[in-house]
This record gives structure tokens, sequence and C-alpha cells, in this order.
């Protein structure tokens, strides 16, 4: 995480000197200070960004093992039934979250939950907002298992985007999660969905649109 600001300030350093040893003393037209500078002010914005980007804030996370909470702050970019999915049994719910490049991008589990089998999937980068980013896109599928009755199976995958090129997971296959739990992030603009399995007792809560937060936002509750 710390590579990208860390070049981001050794190129402001290196223009810093090319320009005031080199450009500036050239440069005798009234923008000569506006030249110097200019760069220098758009290289700090983006550091700016790239620090807020990788920001992770602490929530309080409520402790419901009825709950599903969001996996990924966003937009609700879609809420479906599907009457079968690879890696989940039966039919399901798949709730699509899309992250902006503003958004927090840090990863959480939607309950209290036993990491099954991590799957990687290479594939293209399309924009995270193209309806077809889901099927070709890079992903990174983890099968959690309910701690709590029902025991259901579920499944949260980590997709790349047109800026994202790096999907980081860092549950291991065995280990246990307490709700909200951080477990990965994707860096720069993605999508992660949800699948829930259909049950008569399954309440979505959340539609096409809704903002949402990682381990605060409800998205489906066991009545």
């Amino acid at each position: 995480m710390a590579l990208f600001p860390a070049g981001l300030l050794a190129i402001m350093v290196v223009y810093y000197f090319i320009a005031h040893r080199f450009l500036q003393p050239v440069c005798a037209c009234p923008f000569s200070t506006l030249l110097v500078w200019l760069p220098e002010l758009i290289l700090f914005i983006m550091l700016v960004w790239v620090f807020s980007f990788f920001r992770d804030p602490d929530r309080q996370i409520v402790q419901d093992a009825n709950l599903l909470l969001a996996p990924a702050d966003g937009t609700i970019a879609a809420v479906e039934k599907l009457d079968n999915c690879e890696g989940v049994e039966g039919a399901v719910w798949r709730v699509e979250i899309f992250l902006n490049i503003f958004n927090v991008h840090i990863n959480r589990v939607p309950c209290p939950v036993k990491i099954g089998q991590i799957t990687y999937k290479p594939g293209q980068f399309l924009d995270a907002r193209n309806p077809q980013c889901s099927k070709v896109n890079e992903a990174n599928e983890v099968e959690m298992f309910r701690l709590d009755a029902p025991k259901d199976r579920l499944l949260v995958r980590q997709i790349s985007g047109a800026i994202a090129r790096r999907i980081v997971c860092e549950a291991k296959t065995g280990e246990e999660f307490s709700a909200g739990q951080r477990f990965g992030m994707i860096k720069f603009g993605s999508c992660t969905e949800l699948y829930v399995p259909v049950r008569e007792n399954v309440k979505c809560c959340v539609q096409k649109g809704d903002a949402v937060k990682a381990g605060l936002t409800i998205l489906a509750k066991y009545e």
C-alpha cells in the first residue's frame, strides 16, 4: 500500500529540483512560476487522494447472527434472484455493490463465518459499471459458512474493474471471522458481490441505488 504514495513523493521531490535548477532559469515567461508549481500541485492532490483511498475507518459492528451486513462500501448496482449459481447450491439472492474510486475499499465478512474454499479466477478488466463485468472480469471467490443457524453457505466475490488491478484477500481457508471483520480489499474502482441462499425467512433489505457501508448496512436478515 505504501509503494504508490512513496513513488508520488519521490516524483514530487525529483521534479522540484529539476524544475528549479533547469526549467525556471531558462523560462523567462510570466508563467514560469505556474509551470513549476502546477505539476507539483497536481501531484500533491493525487497524493492526498491516494491516502484517502487507503483509509480504513474503525466501525462499531452490530453482532447479530440474524443479520447479513454489507461486505463493501458503495452503491447497490443489482439485487436479483438466480435459480442457480456456480459455487452456491440452489436458488440464491445476488447483491452487487459498485465501489467508485472515492469509496472505502476494505472488504468485511457479512456475519460470523468460517472461511471455505478461496478461488481466484483470471479474466478481463471491464469498467466495474459494465453489466458484463461480473461474468468476465478477474475475480476472487471466497466461500463462507455461517457459524450460526441456519449454517448457510455464502459466497463473496471480489471483482476487479478497469482501474482496479489487484485484489487483496487476507483470509485463509479454515479461519473464523466475526461479523464485519476485515478480510481484504480491492484497489481502486471495483465490485463486490454477496450470494445468499434463498429461504422463506430471508428478507432482502436493500434495493438498486441504495448507498451502503461495509459492516454497518444490513443487506438481508433472517426473520
